[in-house]
């Protein structure tokens, strides 16, 4: 649902928050398949989500500064004019979009491995996640950075300065570095996962077969206060 919203935004800020909203569903369908590789694959998404929505956002947010609108009809043409941003854009977009090599990558291939082990059909349908994410973000791409411009004053758009460098860098560094290197932090939710998978296991048992409360007082006998 999120995925279909946000493929007929206008706004970019719009399409970005529903990406968000179709990220946590995947999250919330990987918590509850109650394994290992889905909980883990969604405490991994939640890192990866604050990284790649919070750059897009980010992104959207520099060109709002720039042209002073956010529709995505108003814009087109981009890439020629701020080549740099539109390597940073592209590179988070990507990275939301799951792209291998990224971290978003992982955090899905991890969600639906653990979904797969638990509900088939769910598996399929979840899959839809990352088909709309690259659908909705790639056209956004296409539309924004590609054909003419069309934003008043786009032939005089100034690119990325030191101060939106110094916040777009770093997280460009933890995208590649989390999506090359995932077990620096898979490695240190094993035990914390585990630990949880097995104390709901246990607790889901015993609900199911821990006995009802017994009857007081003879079978058949009308309680007390309501013999009328």
């Amino acid at each position: 649902y999120g995925g279909l919203m946000a493929l007929v935004q206008k706004d970019m800020k719009s399409l970005v928050a529903y990406s968000s909203v179709s990220h946590m569903g995947l999250i919330m369908l990987a918590l509850f398949s109650l394994n290992v590789e889905a909980t883990e694959g969604a405490l991994y998404q939640m890192l990866n989500h604050g990284l790649s929505t919070g750059a897009l956002f980010l992104a959207v947010g520099v060109l709002y500064e720039r042209t002073h609108t956010r529709l995505i009809a108003d814009h087109g043409g981009l890439a020629a004019r701020m080549p740099v941003f539109a390597g940073f854009f592209l590179l988070v977009m990507l990275s939301s979009a799951g792209l291998p090599g990224l971290n978003g990558f992982v955090g899905e291939i991890l969600c639906f491995y653990g979904v797969f082990a638990a509900d088939k059909l769910l598996a399929v349908l979840s899959v839809s996640t990352a088909v709309l994410s690259a659908a909705y973000l790639l056209w956004l791409y296409r539309r924004v950075m590609h054909g003419p411009v069309k934003v008043p004053g786009g032939a005089t758009l100034r690119d990325l300065g030191l101060r939106e460098l110094a916040c777009f860098v770093p997280i460009v560094v933890l995208i590649f570095y989390m999506g090359l290197f995932p077990g620096t932090f898979l490695r240190k939710m094993d035990a914390a996962v585990s630990r949880h998978i097995e104390t709901v296991t246990i607790k889901s048992r015993t609900a199911a077969v821990r006995p009802g409360p017994a009857p007081s007082g003879p079978v058949g006998a009308i309680p007390e206060g309501m013999e009328r």
